[in-house]
């Protein structure tokens, strides 16, 4: 049994296996009630003993969850998902095929971290994952006593809290992300929804700390208009040539204006200096350029509502409420005619690295990790372990197929598509972006080939679950974006489970609404073969079941798991998953004479990983598969990292345009380039996390300060202390500075204590420097002790809140400037290495010396306001 055991480094694991499949035997022949005492018996024994640490019950932890699961689903874990469980806990990255059950072995840890009573999140790249993986998770801890939280878009802001407090909280990152600057500007302490971070567990830990951690996480805020500013920068990007009046950098994806182009658009704005500090034309001119040549409808983005949506190039999904930043998303909408909103400062930032750093623990799991091993050590000391697969991996993959021309690589794909259409082996294409998905599916139409389309666009996008349960049936062709993060598997012949659940759903939309629900031929012929089942199905009061529920993939779910509906449905469900399982198995050795699913790639990612996962696609739990990726030379990775040496190859080898070339040397090329790709990557992402980390310090400090100043009752003294802070840091400059200066400084801390008509700067100056330190000390207090009895006398309380409000306002204020100077910095640092000067460094130096100005300017600015606070009552 243990044969997979021992290879290092998962021999170690061996014990620990043997001892949770020891306690599973005990515990199965539980009763419910007993199972559900599990959990509060482990709280007490860690609660009481003061020696026992959480590793000494795993094993019963483990088996105790593993029990649950199998009560809750009918499936009994199989050993290496309790590996994949233990390496999860031990804080490291557990690399795990799909279809090997990541989303079940995430419980295991998550319950066993949530027993000491801090909080758990488990992280993942939708909505979509958040909600469903929920839904499981509280179907098996119901058994534990355990309660589920759930996060996503739609959960509104005052019910987040709860959320929050439960024993696990499902959450997408960048709710969670959002979470946190949130809670860090918030003006009350009720506001703050989040616990203390303690233990998260990633999903598709690569897409999120590797892909989406080039960019940081923004809250902003509307600043001022300038409409004008964007038309006429259009105007004159469109008058300008690429070659001749700028530069198109694809691979940073900048822009760089030539000498003849700075010159035309002096010209056309009637201006001197384009680069001068004063003016604000060159930003404007840059992203109407950007737009134009680097910004792509239906691949960078769509069009949805009359609004522009960005597009995710890792996972082809739409990011809804996202927006490019520093007036880019603007230059888009001018280009697309599309009304212009304000653009957005920002209020809040931070980087994923930072973010999840936050963490006292932090692990992940994914199927492709193993080609970003270093990056995870170096940046989050994180180590990825792989997990064998529980059935040998017998998909096959082929060698790349290159064409010379983009239009013949298409053509043989649509070939391949009806190749495998008529034989009935399903396949999936993978394509980079919504335009080629598009393309793809256009041409099929021409072959009158069936398929299913998903992309971003939100009719592709709501029927997600039923074309993924569809992709590995009879004769499909499914055209996918981006795999990453889909999380459902392609099962061959069909999941019986999710089929019985989609015909249902279509069968109650039909009767119970006007909808005419459109469906696949295989939904359709399966329709009519059981019509007479689902017409068992008790339609009275299920229409407020159905009006509750706008998601038409869940409304079999929630009738199943609701007490009331249970019964109407529950034979009907069950009669259908067993006439599918028949018919789903003896698909599924069909198709596996056949070769099991066809992956073809239609272009190579930038990287490695990328490709794999949608390999990855193929070949689950030890069934056959084959995966072929179809290129061409002008194909983005050719076209930008791979060089002229592929293409140099081809014309030696003089092939025609319609024939491809197989070969070793232009797979070698091709890693070579991807490989060159990815460290190009990673040197933007540490780039980013080396610059952000600078700034991460001083968020921590400015972030703190806040929590303590929400959280304090008595804000007096902090008042105070910043007050006698400005009066040393003043009196500082005052001893390095003549007679004349000198008086103009006493005069300045005068009038910032609001004491200037009581004393006289001049018999000031003539004390030492300690007299005056503590006379000045008193003085404050003398003013501030005024001020609170004034204003205690007119309103009681007043004080305080006056004191919280000024602390917080002027911080806020002070941060946010403080985030634009630092955007600004790290813009222009650069240049300092042309004078031999580590830009990194210079950076640190000159974010330091802000950083103090900006905590002197917060210090006095509460002084000055408090004491010059007065209350206005109107008659």
């Amino acid at each position: 049994m243990f044969n997979f055991l021992l290879n290092k480094p998962l021999g170690k694991y061996k014990n620990v296996i043997k001892k949770i499949n020891t306690f599973y035997k005990i515990i199965e022949e539980y009763s419910d009630e007993k199972l559900n005492k599990q959990t509060t018996k482990f709280k007490l024994i860690l609660q009481n003993e003061k020696n026992i640490s959480i590793e000494s019950i795993l094993p019963e932890v483990f088996a105790t969850a593993k029990e649950a699961i199998k009560r809750a689903t009918g499936l009994v874990l199989f050993d290496l998902q309790l590996i994949g469980g233990i390496i999860l806990h031990q804080n490291n990255i557990a690399e795990m095929k799909t279809g090997e059950g990541k989303t079940l072995v995430a419980i295991l840890p998550a319950y066993l971290n949530s027993l000491n009573g801090k909080s758990v999140h488990i992280v993942t790249v939708n909505d979509y994952l958040a909600k469903r993986d929920s839904l499981l998770a509280q179907k098996i801890l119901s058994y534990l006593n355990v309660k589920v939280g759930l996060i996503t878009q739609d959960v509104e802001y005052h019910y987040r809290k709860q959320e929050y407090k439960c024993n696990i909280t499902y959450i997408t990152n960048s709710e969670l992300g959002f979470d946190y600057l949130r809670d860090n500007m918030a003006i009350h302490q009720n506001e703050i929804v989040q616990k203390d971070f303690y233990y998260a567990i990633i999903d598709e830990v690569d897409s999120i700390l590797i892909d989406e951690a080039r960019t940081p996480l923004i809250i902003s805020g509307k600043t001022e208009f300038k409409h004008s500013f964007y038309e006429e920068s259009k105007d004159i990007a469109s008058s300008l040539i690429n070659q001749e009046d700028y530069e198109v950098d694809e691979k940073s994806r900048n822009i760089t204006l030539t000498e003849k182009g700075i010159t035309l658009c002096e010209k056309k704005l009637e201006i001197k200096n384009l680069y001068d500090a004063n003016s604000p034309w060159i930003k404007y001119i840059l992203n109407a350029i950007k737009a134009k040549e680097l910004f792509i409808k239906n691949r960078d983005y769509i069009i949805k509502n009359n609004e522009i949506t960005i597009v995710d190039e890792f996972t082809g999904r739409i990011l809804e409420g996202r927006r490019w930043s520093e007036g880019l998303h603007q230059a888009i909408e001018i280009k697309e005619n599309i009304q212009v909103t304000a653009e957005n400062k920002t209020l809040a930032s931070i980087t994923y690295q930072n973010l999840f750093l936050l963490y006292k623990k932090l692990c992940g799991m994914t199927g492709t990790a193993k080609t970003e091993e270093n990056e995870f050590f170096k940046i989050y000391k994180l180590n990825v372990i792989e997990v064998p697969t529980n059935k040998p991996c017998k998909r096959k993959d082929l060698a790349d197929l290159v064409f010379q021309s983009e239009y013949y690589k298409w053509q043989a794909v649509a070939d391949e598509c009806l190749d495998m259409y008529k034989i009935g082996r399903p396949s999936l294409v993978g394509t980079t972006n919504i335009e080629k998905s598009e393309l793809l599916a256009k041409m099929l139409d021409k072959l009158n080939i069936p398929y299913n389309l998903l992309n971003a666009k939100p009719e592709n996008l709501s029927r997600e679950a039923e074309i993924i349960t569809q992709a590995g049936r009879k004769h499909s062709i499914t055209i996918s974006t981006n795999m990453a993060g889909r999380g459902t598997d392609i099962i061959l012949g069909g999941n019986p489970y999710k089929l019985a659940e989609i015909i249902i759903n279509k069968y109650i939309k039909q009767q119970l609404t006007s909808e005419n629900s459109t469906m696949n031929k295989s939904i359709n012929d399966d329709f009519f073969h059981i019509k007479h089942i689902l017409k068992k199905i008790n339609l009275k009061g299920l229409k407020i079941a159905i009006q509750s529920n706008t998601n038409r993939e869940s409304i079999v779910s929630t009738m199943l798991s609701d007490k009331t509906q249970k019964n109407s449905i529950t034979d009907v469900y069950n009669n259908i998953v067993e006439i599918y399982k028949i018919s789903c198995e003896k698909e599924k050795n069909e198709i596996l004479n056949l070769g099991g699913l066809y992956v073809i790639g239609t272009e190579r990612h930038e990287s490695r990983r990328i490709d794999n996962q949608l390999r990855g696609r193929s070949g689950r739990q030890g069934d056959k598969g084959t995966s072929r990726f179809f290129l061409s030379l002008q194909d983005n990775l050719f076209r930008i990292f791979g060089g002229s040496t592929i293409e140099n190859l081809m014309k030696k080898l003089n092939i025609n345009d319609n024939t491809p070339i197989e070969s070793t040397i232009l797979s070698q090329s091709l890693n070579a380039a991807q490989k060159k790709v990815e460290s190009y990557f990673y040197d933007i992402r540490k780039k980013l996390f080396e610059y952000d980390e600078v700034i991460n310090s001083q968020r921590q400090a400015i972030y703190t300060e806040r929590r303590k100043i929400l959280k304090s009752i008595y804000t007096k003294d902090c008042i105070i202390s910043y007050g006698e802070e400005t009066i040393n840091e003043m009196l500082t400059i005052y001893e390095k500075n003549n007679k004349t200066t000198k008086i103009q400084i006493l005069t300045q801390i005068l009038q910032l204590l609001s004491i200037n008509n009581h004393v006289n700067p001049q018999e000031l100056n003539k004390m030492n420097y300690k007299d005056i330190k503590y006379f000045l000390y008193e003085q404050l207090r003398i003013s501030y002790d005024l001020k609170e009895a004034y204003l205690e006398q007119l309103r009681p309380g007043l004080i305080r809140q006056l004191e919280k409000y000024y602390l917080l306002q002027q911080i806020d204020k002070a941060w946010q400037e403080h985030i634009e100077k630092m955007n600004l910095l790290k813009e222009y640092i650069g240049w300092r290495s042309y004078g031999q000067q580590d830009p990194i460094i210079e950076y640190k130096n000159e974010a330091f010396t802000l950083f103090i100005n900006m905590i002197t300017y917060i210090r006095q600015t509460v002084i000055y306001l408090i004491l010059r606070s007065r209350l206005i009552i109107n008659t």
